[in-house]
C-alpha cells in the first residue's frame, strides 16, 4: 500500500512540473507607457485595475525587449446619457514601420467593472488583441483614430523563447571605421555611424539581419538615454527604432579610456529574397555617433554575387 501511494506522489509531480516550469519561463508582466499615461483606476470584482487612456494626438510609447506577446486589454468609457453601443479604433505603429489598427464595435457596458472614481462614468467590456513581437528591443504607439470615444488600456507582456540559432559575424561594405570593444575580456568589432556616414550593409535574402547597436557616451551624457536609429532598405525607409541604453558596466574600448559605451540594444530585420542594400542613420544631433555590430544566421551566409 505505502508502495502504491509512492508511486501516485510520483506521478502527480511529474504531471505537475512541466507546467510550473512553462509558467515560470512566460511570466507576463505589466508595462506602464510612456508619453501620454493618465491613469485610469478600475475595479473589477473587487479588485483595482490601473488602466492608462489614450489620446488621439499624444502618443503613448510601450517599450520591451522580444520575442514575446504583447497584449492590450481596452475598455471604452460610456458617459450618463450616452448611446448603449459604443464603436473605436486604436491605431498602432511597430518600431516605426508605418500605421496599423484595430476597429472595436457594438461595445457594451462591463456587468462586472466599475470605475474607482464613479464620476467617469461607466467602463465597458473588455476588449483585447495581441502582438507577437520577434527578439530584439521594440517600440509600439498607440493613439486612438479620433478622441470622440475615451479608451484606456493595460498592457501586458508574456515573453516567449527565442528560437535556437548559430550566429555569425557580418561586416558592412567600406568605408565603414571599425571600433574595437572589449566586454568579459572578449574583443568584439563594432562600426561606427553618423547622420553624415551612415553604415551600409548589402544582403542577398532571404534572411535575418540581427543589429546591435551602442551609444557613444560623452562627457555631458548622464544616465539613461535616448536613441533613433534609422533604418532604410535600398533608399526606402522601412524602420526607425526608438531605443534605450545606459552607461555599461562591463564594456570598454580597446584603444580609447576616456570614451565609454551604451549598453547593447537590439534589432532584427528581416530581409526580403533578392538582393537589398541597408543602411543605418543615427538620427538624433544631441547625441554622440552609434556603433553598429551585425550577425547573420549561420546557415543564411552567402556571397554577394
Amino acid at each position: 500500500m505505502k508502495k502504491f501511494r509512492l508511486f501516485l506522489l510520483m506521478l502527480a509531480i511529474a504531471l505537475i512540473s512541466p507546467a510550473v516550469m512553462a509558467q515560470s519561463a512566460s511570466k507576463s508582466k505589466y508595462i506602464k507607457p510612456t508619453g501620454f499615461q493618465k491613469k485610469v483606476t478600475t475595479v473589477v470584482k473587487g479588485k483595482s485595475r490601473n488602466y492608462y487612456s489614450l489620446s488621439a494626438t499624444e502618443p503613448s510609447l510601450i517599450s520591451f525587449s522580444g520575442p514575446g506577446k504583447l497584449r492590450m486589454v481596452t475598455r471604452a468609457r460610456f458617459v450618463p446619457g450616452q448611446v448603449d453601443k459604443l464603436a473605436y479604433e486604436i491605431v498602432y505603429n511597430i518600431d516605426g514601420a508605418g500605421p496599423k489598427s484595430i476597429k472595436m464595435s457594438d461595445v457594451t457596458k462591463s456587468t462586472s467593472a466599475t470605475y474607482l472614481n464613479g464620476a467617469l462614468g461607466f467602463p465597458g467590456e473588455l476588449k483585447d488583441f495581441e502582438l507577437t513581437l520577434g527578439r530584439g528591443n521594440h517600440s509600439i504607439n498607440f493613439t486612438l483614430k479620433d478622441g470622440k470615444t475615451p479608451v484606456a488600456v493595460q498592457y501586458i507582456f508574456t515573453p516567449t523563447k527565442a528560437k535556437k540559432m548559430d550566429w555569425v559575424e557580418f561586416s558592412p561594405l567600406r568605408p565603414s571605421e571599425p571600433v574595437e570593444i572589449n566586454s568579459k575580456e572578449t574583443a568584439t568589432t563594432y562600426y561606427r555611424a553618423s547622420e553624415e556616414n551612415p553604415v551600409k550593409i548589402e544582403l542577398i535574402g532571404p534572411t535575418e539581419l540581427r543589429v546591435l547597436t551602442r551609444v557613444e557616451y560623452h562627457f555631458q551624457m548622464r544616465g539613461r538615454v535616448n536613441y533613433r536609429v534609422q533604418v532604410k532598405e535600398n533608399g526606402k525607409v522601412i524602420n526607425t527604432y526608438q531605443l534605450t541604453t545606459q552607461l555599461s558596466e562591463v564594456a570598454e574600448y580597446k584603444d580609447d579610456k576616456n570614451l565609454v559605451p551604451g549598453k547593447a540594444c537590439e534589432f532584427v530585420i528581416n530581409v526580403p529574397a533578392g538582393k537589398h542594400l541597408y543602411e543605418l542613420v543615427p538620427l538624433d544631433k544631441d547625441k554622440n555617433t552609434v556603433l553598429s555590430r551585425f550577425l547573420l544566421p549561420k546557415n543564411d551566409v552567402k556571397p554577394v554575387k
